[in-house]
């Protein structure tokens, strides 16, 4: 058996397409942040089990939601994402009960990325291995990792051949939006490591960012939009390390106020 779970937080616009190409799982679950809008109404005129859970962060989220499953099996699918016909037949083939009993404890889904509505196949956007369908009471998520949480699995991992769908950013500023939020978070990780930007942080380390993306990830072959976001996540790497400067003089600041009371 199968458990689809989607977290969803005001999520009317994606969820319908969401929970439509869901339909061949043995259960759905919508697992809602006390949502604002109609996603609570959605969930439940298309039959899925509605649970309402209030959000902590995206680690204790699903580790939550985990928990609530009925099936042996449970698959994570963002509200922006779908599940074509080619990876639930992959994934049921894998998880039937008249398939050999398989030892891996997760597997590892490709996905194919829209950004500003195009299919990103370069630049680092594919194939985008996301740690997604999980065997239940074999994996939790590491309560550490707040952000780009990650799956701890007891056993082995395997990876599936056929891609999720994922509607990713839309819009340059919903782009550029998120990136100021996971900079920040990345650079108090490494503010909290020890790490401090250094002068040529501020050049080198956004030249290495291009580089990688656009010659040896391929983001030329993506034309005009491949060099835009080779660029933008580029900039982004000066964002990061100018954010870790600002948190290195901040803790100075506060020492030298400290050693003055």
């Amino acid at each position: 058996m199968i458990t689809a779970i989607i977290l969803a937080l005001n999520e009317e616009r994606h969820l319908p397409d969401c929970l439509a190409s869901l339909r061949w799982a043995d259960e759905i679950v919508v697992f809602d942040s006390f949502s604002t809008d109609s996603t609570a109404d959605i969930a439940r005129q298309f039959g899925a089990r509605l649970i309402q859970h209030r959000f902590e962060n995206y680690a204790a989220q699903r580790n939550a939601a985990l928990e609530t499953a009925a099936a042996e099996w449970v698959l994570f699918v963002d509200a922006d994402e779908r599940v074509p016909p080619a990876l639930a037949d992959e994934i049921l083939d894998l998880t039937g009960l008249n398939r050999p009993v398989r030892s891996e404890a997760g597997w590892w889904v490709p996905r194919h990325n829209f950004i500003f509505g195009k299919l990103t196949l370069h630049a680092g956007w594919y194939p985008d291995y996301q740690l997604r369908l999980l065997r239940r009471g074999r994996a939790r998520y590491d309560p550490g990792r707040h952000v780009h949480e990650l799956a701890l699995l007891d056993g082995g991992e395997g990876r599936l051949q056929n891609p999720l769908l994922h509607l990713n950013y839309e819009t340059v500023p919903e782009f550029i939006a998120k990136q100021y939020q996971y900079t920040q978070y990345d650079a108090g990780i490494l503010h909290a490591q020890g790490m401090r930007a250094k002068p040529q942080n501020f050049v080198l380390q956004p030249l290495r960012q291009f580089c990688w993306r656009f010659i040896a990830l391929g983001g030329w072959r993506e034309g005009w939009h491949g060099l835009r976001l080779c660029a933008l996540m580029a900039y982004f790497q000066f964002v990061l390390y100018r954010d870790l400067w600002v948190m290195s003089r901040q803790n100075r600041s506060g020492t030298r106020n400290a050693n003055l009371r």
